[in-house]
């Protein structure tokens, strides 16, 4: 087994600074896991997607814009949020070389999302417009606490890291898995019915949460064992 998995994060973008940048907690996460954390390029160049994929032990789509409803073949509705058309190309490219090899890959917030609508699923563009609920999807700092609950599936990947039952989580995001892609399979629902984790069969660990591990996993062990489950899968390359 390798000793230190090198993950690659997908990076946070700024357009109006054009930078590149990481929320520390992507990156003390993976460290408290055992793992050594690696911004990636913004890039859609397929030799170097390539070549990233071939060296990096584990992956994790990192949370951020909205994803391009061209992704999942819609027009945006007026309530979208802002999109970039590079990240998703680059999360493409990078999604069908991890799976190519294999490789482990945790989606986050809009990694799930993503994941979720490269695979065939759709999306909730705007979750207040398209599926009202009372359940607090987009919390008010601080982040580093529990929002609402979720139900984690039995005989799933989730379970096994977390156990069977009712989690309490985090959460900021307005848009969510509408359609679940045919090849996924879910993990965990909210209690207005929103998949809120998903995975997908025969690969060794892919899968997405809508929640925000990088935010609570000082504080919660839950979230901590998400990022330690993909370091030992990661491992195990």
């Amino acid at each position: 087994m390798k000793k230190n998995p090198w993950i690659g994060l997908v990076p946070l973008i700024d357009p109006e600074k054009e930078s590149l940048w990481m929320l520390p907690g992507y990156m003390e996460g993976v460290l408290a896991a055992g793992g050594v954390p690696v911004m990636l390029p913004l890039t859609q160049e397929r030799a170097v997607i390539s070549e990233l994929a071939d060296r990096l032990d584990g992956l994790i789509f990192t949370g951020g814009h909205d994803v391009s409803p061209s992704v999942y073949g819609e027009g945006p509705l007026p309530q979208c949020g802002r999109f970039l058309p590079e990240r998703d190309e680059m999360e493409k490219l990078l999604l069908d070389a991890a799976l190519e090899r294999n490789l482990p890959v945790l989606g986050i917030c809009r990694g799930l999302q993503f994941m979720n609508a490269a695979l065939g699923g759709t999306l909730y563009q705007d979750l207040p417009t398209q599926h009202p609920s009372e359940v607090e999807h987009e919390m008010k700092p601080p982040f580093d606490r529990a929002a609402h609950e979720v139900t984690v599936l039995a005989d799933t990947p989730l379970a096994q890291i977390l156990g069977n039952g009712v989690l309490g989580v985090n959460s900021r995001h307005h848009q969510a898995v509408k359609e679940l892609a045919p090849c996924l399979k879910p993990m965990a629902i909210s209690p207005d019915g929103l998949i809120e984790a998903a995975y997908l069969p025969g690969k060794s660990f892919v899968l997405g949460v809508q929640w925000h591990p990088e935010h609570f996993f000082k504080k919660d062990d839950g979230c901590l064992a998400l990022f330690q489950a993909l370091v030992a899968a990661a491992a195990r390359q």
